[in-house]
Formats: structure tokens, C-alpha cells, sequence
């Protein structure tokens, strides 16, 4: 058990009926390689509702208090002796996951996220203070320094926050799959992610999907523009 705490502000909720409420969390003070963040925007990722609200009960069920948040941008204010990818001053972000073995092929292959033994940023057991890891939707938090990006400082800090959870996973596709300049890219529903990849692929990468009828806009644009398809429309016989 880590030895040494503090308290920091949080908003949590107490079951899957209970609204979000203030209360006050406890963070390890920062151990050698530890990153401590004070944070400044959190995203609201639907994945944190679905977690208040118990709805991923077959799989992911969720432990009371839960503070949620995952994508998360804020300022170092501390780091541990070994730390070297940051210091108290930068601009730093966390994205998911903030823990993991390390030591099995997928750690040392770089896929994290496929670590048996990783750590989610909520919801996880906390190896170091017990119960269960608590995110974003408090003021400050402490993480692995593997697992904190440095975030540039001319990039606008609130809107980058979705880039930790909406914008990976629409960016991981794509580059994965090589999309670049003449290639072209279905994006099916302009919602929480669908509308990321269509503000990072460049005019002439896109083919953009709407969902429902109301999102369809001006149907006159230059033939530089997008295409739009509409995901709804009936189909031809």
C-alpha cells in the first residue's frame, strides 16, 4: 500500500441512480517515475455515462463511487526523481489507461492496451492505494509517466481533450491502414467520433457520412468539399 496521500476535489457518483455530487478523493503523492497533474479540462467521453450508469454490467461493472474521465489535459505540477519525458510547467495529457505489467509482449511491443494486466484511468483496481482507480473529473491527478503525453503549447488545451479518447480512436484506423493523400476514408455518422476524423483528414481524404436527415447542410458546395453521403437514405431497388 503506497504510504503517503492527499486529498484533491472530485465530482463522483455513489450508484447508477445518483448525479454526479462533489466530494473529495485521495491521489498517491508521486513515486519515483510518477507524473502529478493538476488538471485543467476533462472531456465527457459517452463511455463515462455508460460507467456511472452501470450499463456495461455484463462485462465492465462499475464500482461504487465511481469518478470517471478519460480524457484528461492539464499542467505538471510534480514529478518523481527518474521522470525525464516532462517537468512541473508542462502541458501533459492522459488518455485511458494509466498502468500496465510492462513486461509481457504486448508492453513490450508498444500495445499497451492489449496488456492482460492493464489499468484502466477509472474503474481499475488501483494497485497502489487500493480499491479501485478514480479519473478525470477531479483536480488533480498522478500517473505513470508512461502513460502521460506531452501535449504542444499552441495547441488549444480544451479542445484537445477529446483528442485522448475520440480522437485516438479514430486517428489508430487510420494509420494503421496507411490513409493518406489520395485515399479515401467512409466515415458512417458525424457524432462524438465521427465528426474527428473528419476535421483530421484533409478535403481531399474525405468522405463523410451523416446520420439522421437534420445534419444534412447546404446541398450546393465546390467540388473541393467533402463528400456526404447520408447513412439513412432509402435504398435503390
Amino acid at each position: 500500500m503506497h504510504p503517503t496521500t492527499y486529498n484533491t476535489k472530485a465530482y463522483s457518483a455513489a450508484s447508477a441512480t445518483s448525479p454526479l455530487a462533489s466530494t473529495k478523493i485521495k491521489r498517491r503523492d508521486p513515486t519515483d517515475r510518477d507524473v502529478q497533474i493538476e488538471i485543467l479540462f476533462c472531456g465527457i467521453c459517452h463511455s463515462d455515462l455508460h460507467s456511472v450508469r452501470n450499463e456495461w454490467s455484463e462485462f465492465m461493472p462499475t464500482n461504487y463511487p465511481i469518478v470517471p474521465g478519460h480524457e484528461i489535459v492539464g499542467r505538471v505540477t510534480k514529478v518523481g526523481s527518474a521522470v525525464t519525458k516532462c517537468k512541473p510547467g508542462d502541458l501533459a495529457a492522459v488518455g485511458c489507461m494509466v498502468d500496465s505489467d510492462g513486461t509481457c509482449p504486448h508492453c513490450e511491443a508498444g500495445l499497451e492496451q492489449f496488456c492482460p494486466n492493464m489499468i484502466l484511468t477509472f474503474n481499475s483496481p488501483d494497485k497502489h492505494l487500493g480499491g479501485v482507480t478514480y479519473g478525470g473529473y477531479s483536480e488533480s491527478i498522478v500517473v505513470d509517466e508512461r502513460f502521460v503525453l506531452r501535449v504542444p503549447s499552441n495547441l488549444n488545451v480544451a479542445g484537445a481533450a477529446p483528442l485522448l479518447c475520440a480522437g485516438i480512436t479514430t486517428y489508430s484506423p487510420m494509420h494503421h491502414w496507411g490513409v493518406g493523400k489520395g485515399k479515401k476514408v467512409g466515415v458512417v455518422g458525424l457524432g462524438g467520433l465521427g465528426h474527428m476524423p473528419s476535421s483530421l483528414l484533409t478535403r481531399s481524404e474525405r468522405t463523410s457520412s451523416s446520420s439522421p436527415p437534420h445534419l444534412e447542410r447546404k446541398k450546393t458546395r465546390s467540388a473541393s468539399a467533402p463528400t456526404k453521403l447520408s447513412s439513412r437514405a432509402t435504398p435503390t431497388r
